[in-house]
């Protein structure tokens, strides 16, 4: 059974950086695509950042380019997410997700199958 669990959510003041992780059980880790996803009050879920099987490919949304950076440890079946320069406009619920297919990109939400259970991430200005 695959679980993910995160952690790392808080409240911030604007500008200044928190980093979240992911802690994803089941087999074979490392050949399945990982993602960050976020969900503002009263709107829809969107992406922030994947990362495909291989680590070779990554894909962030335009609004963190820049400043948040996804990455992977597959001897801890980990991945992470940095987040800085923080805005207010970044405050949602974080979900890290897992692809349902080996080998996958992760570049499209309907790649993933599994997910976390949120962390609140909120930035004060």
């Amino acid at each position: 059974q695959v679980q993910l669990v995160e952690s790392g959510g808080g409240l911030v003041q604007a500008g200044t950086s928190l980093r979240l992780s992911c802690t994803v059980s089941g087999r074979l880790f490392s050949l399945f695509a990982v993602g960050w996803f976020r969900q503002a009050p009263g709107k829809e879920r969107e992406l922030v950042g994947t990362l495909s099987w291989t680590g070779a490919t990554t894909t962030y949304a335009d609004s963190v380019k820049g400043r948040f950076t996804i990455s992977r440890d597959n001897a801890k079946s980990t991945v992470y997410l940095q987040m800085n320069g923080l805005k207010p406009e970044d405050t949602a619920v974080y979900y890290c997700a897992r692809g349902r297919a080996e080998y996958g990109l992760g570049n499209t939400e309907s790649e993933y199958g599994y997910w976390g259970q949120g962390t609140q991430v909120t930035v004060s200005s």
